[in-house]
């Protein structure tokens, strides 16, 4: 028998696939908590049979893939030669994100469906070893249409123009799916806060900053770092430092070089010109930090939460304190 797993996670396909807990391991790694979200269209192409160099299997290595012939092949195709379809998914919000959309997906195709089961991790399973991923007994839950149902709902509530869906998500009972209400807590809390006009990861990093003798990597979120936070990831926090440090109102200052991108980092001195910084705090930076000024009072917000644009007048604000969504 094909056993298929779909994980969300590179690493954590590398372990699967070491474990030997499936023939074939597929990570899928979209990041729908960074910029615009793709189209349905333009998802709906992204795992259909085509040899663009955006294909789904594009970046998938040879030997996670078994006997089965990659080449053009769609996802639905691909299941299709499996006996078995495993979701193996993280607890992070992005792991979460995947979750809900390749349900909504893979609920339209019957004979798929039916052979879905859902392994629901409480840790990221990369940090796991091969050799522990082995012993690993996880309760594997046969995937139903009330998985399907809720997945449904919370992708269309991600997807809408403003927060209000997603907000009433919290009013649901979503057991069914048990990672998913700690994602929908955590994506709230990285609006803009009702005080501060930044988010809980943009608020973590000035407080670490403010602790002194902090460099960028000391801010940066990840396994076993003081910055906790789990939404945002390495090339994601980089650009929100830029922006705390790189804007008309200032809230860091020290942060050598940059922008942090990938032309930074093919170039050995500025990367290490930028990782030698000493950040501090500005006056303005200190004054957002203690909730008495306003970083979206003198700095442009331009950027994209789900399916919401947020701009300074159309800024959704969340309040941490009253677990509040607050409408521009």
């Amino acid at each position: 028998m094909t056993r298929l797993i779909l994980t969300t996670d590179a690493s954590g396909a590398g372990g699967l696939k070491g474990a030997r807990r499936a023939e074939i391991v597929i990570p899928f790694e979209p990041r729908f908590v960074w910029g615009p979200l793709p189209s349905e269209a333009e998802l709906v192409m992204l795992l259909a049979r085509h040899e663009a160099a955006d294909h789904w299997l594009w970046n998938v290595y040879r030997k996670y893939l078994g006997k089965i012939d990659r080449n053009e092949i769609g996802l639905i195709d691909f299941c299709e030669r499996c006996e078995s379809i495993e979701l193996w998914i993280d607890p992070v919000p992005s792991a979460q994100l995947t979750l809900i959309w390749l349900l909504g997906y893979l609920r339209r195709h019957e004979k798929i469906a039916s052979r879905l089961t859902l392994v629901q991790a409480e840790t990221r399973i990369g940090e796991n070893s091969p050799r522990q991923l082995a012993r690993w007994k996880p309760a594997a839950i046969a995937v139903t249409n009330d998985h399907f149902e809720i997945a449904g709902f919370a992708w269309r509530a991600y997807r809408a123009p403003t927060p209000q869906a997603w907000f009433d998500l919290l009013n649901k009972d979503l057991s069914i799916l048990p990672q998913l209400r700690a994602c929908v807590v955590e994506l709230l809390e990285e609006l803009p806060q009702r005080a501060t006009g930044l988010g809980a990861t943009e608020m973590r990093m000035l407080e670490l900053i403010a602790e002194g003798d902090a460099g960028p990597l000391d801010v940066f979120p990840g396994h076993l770092k003081r910055n906790e936070r789990r939404v945002f990831e390495f090339w994601e926090v980089g650009s929100l430092l830029d922006g705390l440090a790189r804007c008309p109102a200032p809230a860091v200052a020290g942060l050598d070089d940059g922008p942090f991108n990938e032309a930074m980092h093919r170039n050995r001195d500025r990367r290490e010109r930028y990782m030698r910084s000493k950040l501090k705090l500005t006056e303005f930076g200190e004054a957002v930090l203690a909730g008495t000024d306003d970083f979206s009072r003198h700095n442009p917000i331009d950027r994209w939460w789900g399916g919401t644009k947020l701009t300074n007048d159309r800024l959704w604000r969340w309040d941490p304190t009253n677990r509040a969504l607050i409408a521009p």
